[in-house]
């Protein structure tokens, strides 16, 4: 049975070469007079990013202050900072030049400048109040894997309690999204890896939700899918590679602003809040944490839906009909691992260098239930027990 949805893409895209370029236009056609320039270290000072775009703003007449030092895994007293310096200087708008961090980083910066009430923004991640308006936001993409640039979604870390959450708000939907494939080129291979298997995480979230499916939707996702592996590997070999950036960029925004869930149920997620524990505590890499745990979470559902799992074997994956469809399942399960071990990403929690005690594994499962009531995911709804279990056999 196909779900009803509702789509909500408000952004728009500036894409290609020397797109940097047009980012003060960008902003002063939304009327904007003040922005707050935020970023992460210091490759977009170095490549001379923040130089383009800091001449764009004043060719355009609009001025601008600055905050960078956003890390992976973005944290809440940067927020804090941000939300402070943006009243301080009244800006109107904020421009994120970075990646998923930054412009998650940027997104709760507006919620909170925007907060009539002047409580603490980390309410909001927390579930205990909603935002009722946030700063408009627009960013100039240098990383392809979050896919942030085009959703409602953002993910904080509080540092102070080891807690990572996440939320979602279409009123935080960016403004504009610049891509320039060309900026994406000085990466590191393991940040290229990792910003294609989030791109695929995003994907099959949505592929393994308990509800229906449109078959026009699984059609994209697994073009999707496919194509984010096969330029992947190309990657891989040549950095440098433009039409393969520009595919993967391409690929990151549509899995992650709703088109991929047209007609299914919004997904399972589990995947990602079961990393979100591990990221909140041992500050990993978020794409290579999500391999680490799929297969072990993958093996401990797909007896669910078997057949789903064999549509996403054959489609996806590319594995020949095997007898049934739960030997089809296991053998795309397989087949997706071993795609991740080719692009140097991890399958196992100590792939990524670290060995939770049992109490951290507990206390993480502890953690992640609590977040929602009634269990974590829709394909199978887990409890702690449940996860302990995942992420034992993910080890």
């Amino acid at each position: 049975m196909i779900e009803d949805f509702t789509y909500y893409t408000p952004t728009k895209v500036v894409f290609g070469r020397g797109a940097e370029n047009k980012t003060g236009a960008l902003v002063a056609e939304l009327g904007c007079k003040k922005v707050l320039l935020h970023y992460g270290g210091g490759s977009a000072e170095r490549t001379g990013l923040l130089g383009r775009i800091r001449e764009s703003l004043r060719e355009a007449g609009v001025g601008f202050a600055e905050l960078g030092g956003v890390v992976p895994n973005p944290r809440l007293s940067l927020v804090r900072e941000g939300i402070e310096l943006c009243l301080r200087e009244r800006a109107d708008f904020i421009l994120a030049v970075g990646g998923g961090s930054v412009i998650d980083s940027a997104k709760a910066i507006g919620y909170g400048a925007a907060d009539e009430e002047r409580g603490d923004v980390w309410d909001f991640y927390a579930r205990t109040r909603v935002p009722r308006a946030c700063l408009p936001v627009g960013a100039v993409l240098t990383i392809s894997a979050a896919g942030s640039e085009m959703s409602a979604s953002s993910v904080i870390t509080n540092e102070e309690t080891e807690t990572k959450r996440g939320y979602g708000n279409d009123i935080s939907r960016p403004k504009f999204a610049v891509m320039n494939p060309e900026l994406t080129m000085t990466l590191p291979a393991y940040q290229t890896a990792c910003g294609c298997t989030d791109i695929l995480m995003h994907t099959m979230e949505r592929w393994f939700g308990g509800g229906g499916n449109m078959e026009l939707t699984d059609g994209m996702a697994a073009a999707l899918m496919r194509t984010v592996m096969r330029n992947a590997r190309i990657l891989m070999e040549k950095p440098g590679d433009y039409d393969a950036r520009a595919e993967v960029m391409w690929a990151g925004s549509l899995s992650h602003n709703g088109l991929t869930g047209c007609g299914t149920d919004g997904g399972d997620w589990a995947t990602h809040q079961l990393e979100h524990e591990i990221g909140a505590i041992f500050d990993v890499a978020h794409g290579a944490g999500l391999a680490a745990v799929w297969g072990s979470w993958a093996r401990y559902v797909y007896k669910e839906n078997p057949a789903r799992f064999a549509k996403f074997a054959e489609e996806v994956m590319c594995v020949a009909r095997r007898a049934t469809d739960e030997e089809t399942a296991l053998a795309g399960i397989a087949a997706m691992e071993d795609f991740y071990r080719e692009i140097k990403m991890p399958t196992t929690i100590r792939g990524l260098g670290i060995e939770p005690t049992e109490a951290q594994l507990k206390e993480m499962a502890e953690k992640c239930e609590s977040k929602f009531e009634g269990g974590v995911g829709t394909m199978k709804k887990l409890f702690a027990p449940d996860m302990e279990k995942i992420y034992r056999a993910a080890m």
